[in-house]
C-alpha cells in the first residue's frame, strides 16, 4: 500500500502567473526530492523506454525542435533539452488553435544533499478564465501529483501496476482527492477568495474521484 499522506507532503506545490510565447497564463509549480542520483532521473525522464514504465508510452522525434506523441494524452515540440537539467516542451491535448501553443512545461532538476536529487515542474497554460474558475490550479496539478508519484515508486523499483486501474481503486481515489485537496490549500495561499479555492476543489475532486454508483 502507498502511504498517501507522506506521499502529497513530499510535495511543494505554488500557484500564481507565468510567461510562455503564447502570453502570460496561470502557473502551477510542483517541488520534489528524489532519493536518486540526478543522472537516474534523467533517464527516467528523458529515455522514451523508461519514461513508458510509468508515466505514458510516447513516440515521435526526440530532438530539439522534434514533436512527441504521449498514447491517449498531450503531445507537442520539445523547445529545450539540456541533459541533465532541463526539459520544456510545448504541451498540447488535441489540436491547437493557433500558431503558438497555449500550454508549456518546464523541468528543471538540480542535485540534492547526499546524492538526492530535486526536481522542479512549471506548468504555464493561457486558457479562458471561466476554465480556471472552474476547476483552478488543480485540473492539471492533481495529474501531476501522480506522475511524479509514479516516478517516485519508478525510482524506488516499484509501481502502481495498472495505473487506469489504480486511478479508479479506492487508494487512487484517495489519493486524488488528498491531492485536490492540497491543491486547494495552494490556491488559497496565493490570494483566491475562499469561495473560488472551494468551488475549484469540488470540482476538481469529482473529476478525477467521480461518486462511485451505489446498486
Amino acid at each position: 500500500m502507498i502511504d498517501i499522506a507522506h506521499e502529497i507532503a513530499a510535495m511543494e506545490r505554488e500557484v500564481g502567473r507565468g510567461q510562455i510565447a503564447a502570453g502570460e497564463g496561470h502557473a502551477v509549480r510542483l517541488r520534489r526530492t528524489f532519493d536518486a542520483p540526478i543522472e537516474d532521473v534523467w533517464d527516467a525522464l528523458a529515455n522514451p523506454e523508461r519514461l513508458s514504465r510509468w508515466f505514458l508510452p510516447i513516440s515521435g522525434d526526440f530532438r530539439v525542435g522534434g514533436r512527441f506523441q504521449l498514447e491517449g494524452n498531450a503531445g507537442g515540440e520539445i523547445l529545450a533539452c539540456e541533459r541533465p537539467h532541463l526539459l520544456r516542451v510545448t504541451w498540447l491535448y488535441g489540436e491547437s488553435s493557433g500558431d503558438v501553443a497555449g500550454s508549456e512545461l518546464e523541468v528543471r532538476l538540480v542535485p540534492g544533499t547526499e546524492g538526492a536529487t530535486v526536481l522542479q515542474l512549471d506548468h504555464t497554460s493561457v486558457v479562458p478564465d471561466e476554465q480556471w474558475a472552474e476547476y483552478g490550479p488543480g485540473a492539471v496539478g492533481v495529474g501531476w501529483d501522480g506522475g511524479l508519484l509514479g516516478l517516485a515508486l519508478h525510482l524506488r523499483g516499484s509501481s502502481v501496476g495498472d495505473p487506469i486501474a489504480w486511478q479508479r481503486s479506492a487508494e487512487g481515489r484517495a489519493f486524488a482527492t488528498r491531492s485536490s485537496e492540497a491543491w486547494g490549500e495552494a490556491y488559497r495561499a496565493s490570494g483566491a477568495d475562499s469561495e473560488a479555492v472551494d468551488r475549484a476543489v469540488a470540482n476538481t475532486t469529482a473529476f478525477y474521484a467521480p461518486p462511485r454508483n451505489v446498486g
